[in-house]
């Protein structure tokens, strides 16, 4: 009798891998049972700390190709498994990776197997497609002239960005869209000249603003809805506005930092704060949704319908247990994959009714493939008919089962990079070194830190104080001790908005910001406005004083 004819019961569950409980519900097992994957014996975090070892947020440095010898410019670490070519030569004709192919040896443990094909096979040294003057970027992807950004489509002239779309001529921006001319904004969209931001939408020439809607010329405000000219939530007339405006130094470090201070005391303090951040759900549990229906444990997901456990990504039908992948149906149990139907336990890869490919691309039946594109009914790299491929699949599948290999992930081993320079530790910053090598993994002890530099500390307050020779001074971050530069872009653009020169490292500006996105866990409060007890994203400690429960947000607030 299938799953389906039966009464399903909730399967309560102890995690293999860190001992906690766990519930497996029904809604988890239908989906299970559609897509074709076993229930899993691991809880949701240890489910998804795994995929984020094919995640990588690393250093940007320079490298060469081990075909061309060329140079490049990549995120992958300094040591690794396997080679890296550069992009255009890794899809270009040089190579073939069928020439890697392996005949499968049952006597071994298949996850060997593929491991070791796994660092034969060359990787690209930048993840995207289709990019103009992007080099100093990665997993970019339809861009242009941007320059130390990261997971971002249809951007042009974006420095310091993380998880944008359609953002232009901006600077420090994560986790946002279509925004143009702005800076310093997290969770931002449909705006222009916004600046140090968070949370808003269709806003224009605004400064410091929370949870604002189509708002226009406002400064430090925070729930406001169709307003202009407030100060503080504060109405003014636009001449008042203006002259309060001029006295409001944003040159000077100091006072940016008392204005950030006040804005962080405000998030505290006044301003309310909705259950979650999703936009046009329904029948959905999770945070930063937008247009999904049926999503249940979602987070971070946009434009899906009936995914569970799921963890940024886009576009996608009937999945479960995914992060970090967009433009999939009916698959799961997969990390960093960028589109398919019917893939199961897979990486890096785009394809169709296949198994534990990693780094393939347009592939349709293939198991335990790494590096193929437009193939088919392929294993380990290795060709075969539609019969020998059905046949030999069915084969391994029963040697996996057999040794407990058979619908798990890829082990931590088969990682890209070190976890610790992963997307994994934004998203699960307790994670130790001691649990990651356990478990097979990789940690990096490369001391990133640099002292052939002047301390940001020492350049002068205001940016009225410096010159363009800015841009050729190497700085040492006071906090992470990495060295950074000024670019002329960013210096003509601080010196024309009149803002204050950072100080801190790119990489720290952005990890900071991804820390108010990356809650995965909800915590209980009670409404501010009803009283009545409520789930919100926001830990403790963050020290939110004025939650709402979604009803009351929207008939107080939205």
């Amino acid at each position: 009798m299938s799953m389906s004819t039966m009464s399903i019961q909730t399967e309560n569950k102890i995690c293999t891998s860190c001992n906690e409980k766990f519930v497996i519900d029904e809604g988890d097992l239908l989906l299970y049972e559609k897509v074709g994957l076993k229930v899993p014996s691991k809880c949701f975090n240890c489910r998804t700390k795994q995929y984020f070892i094919f995640s990588i947020f690393g250093k940007f440095r320079k490298g060469v190709s081990d075909l061309s010898g060329e140079s490049l410019i990549t995120v992958l670490p300094n040591k690794l498994r396997f080679p890296i070519y550069k992009s255009h030569e890794w899809w270009g004709d040089e190579w073939n990776p069928m020439d890697y192919g392996q005949e499968y040896d049952s006597s071994r443990p298949f996850f060997d197997q593929l491991k070791e094909l796994q660092e034969k096979v060359p990787r690209p040294h930048q993840i995207g497609q289709n990019n103009t003057n992007c080099d100093w970027c990665d997993d970019v992807w339809n861009c242009k002239n941007s320059y130390l950004s990261r997971s971002m489509d249809l951007c042009e002239n974006l420095n310091y960005g993380y998880r944008c779309i359609k953002v232009k001529d901006s600077f420090d921006i994560v986790y946002s869209f279509n925004l143009q001319s702005s800076y310093s904004c997290l969770e931002c969209h449909d705006s222009f000249n916004l600046y140090f931001s968070q949370n808003s939408r269709d806003c224009i020439d605004s400064y410091f603003l929370f949870d604002c809607r189509n708002c226009q010329q406002c400064f430090m405000s925070w729930n406001l809805r169709n307003k202009q000219y407030c100060i503080r939530n504060k109405q003014y007339s636009k001449e008042e506005y203006e002259k309060e405006l001029k006295k409001i130094k944003m040159d000077s470090h100091k006072n940016l930092d008392i204005l950030k201070t006040e804005f962080g005391n405000i998030l505290k303090e006044e301003a309310i704060h909705r259950e979650n951040q999703n936009l046009r759900c329904t029948a959905s549990v999770g945070n930063y949704m937008t247009n999904c229906d049926k999503c249940i444990n979602v987070f971070s997901w946009e434009f899906s319908q009936n995914c569970r456990n799921c963890l940024r990504g886009l576009r996608s039908k009937d999945c479960i247990d995914m992060s970090f992948s967009w433009n999939l149906e009916l698959s799961g149990n997969n990390g960093v994959v960028d589109g398919g139907y019917a893939l199961k336990h897979s990486a890096c890869s785009i394809a169709k009714y296949s198994e534990y490919v990693d780094m393939c691309k347009d592939v349709e039946y293939c198991f335990g493939c790494v590096g193929l594109k437009k193939n088919k009914y392929c294993i380990l790299n290795k060709q075969y008919s539609k019969e020998e491929y059905e046949k030999l699949k069915t084969q391994i599948i029963s040697d996996m089962k057999g040794r407990e290999e058979y619908g798990e992930f890829f082990p931590y081993s088969f990682g890209t990079g070190p976890y610790n320079l992963s997307n994994g530790i934004i998203y699960f910053p307790e994670t130790k070194k001691e649990e990651v090598l356990r478990k097979g993994g990789y940690w990096s002890e490369e001391d990133l830190s640099q002292i052939d530099g002047i301390s940001t500390n020492d350049l002068p307050d205001s940016i009225l104080d410096t010159g363009p020779e800015i841009s050729t001074q190497a700085l040492i971050c006071p906090e992470t001790n990495y060295r950074f530069n000024i670019s002329e872009a960013e210096y003509v653009f601080h010196k024309h908005k009149g803002f204050a020169l950072p100080r801190l490292h790119f990489d720290k500006r952005i990890l900071d910001k991804m820390k108010k996105v990356a809650i995965i866990k909800n915590f209980p409060y009670r409404c501010f406005y009803c009283h009545k007890d409520t789930n919100a994203y926001y830990p403790p400690e963050w020290g939110y004083q004025k939650i709402a429960c979604e009803e009351c947000y929207k008939q107080n607030i939205a």
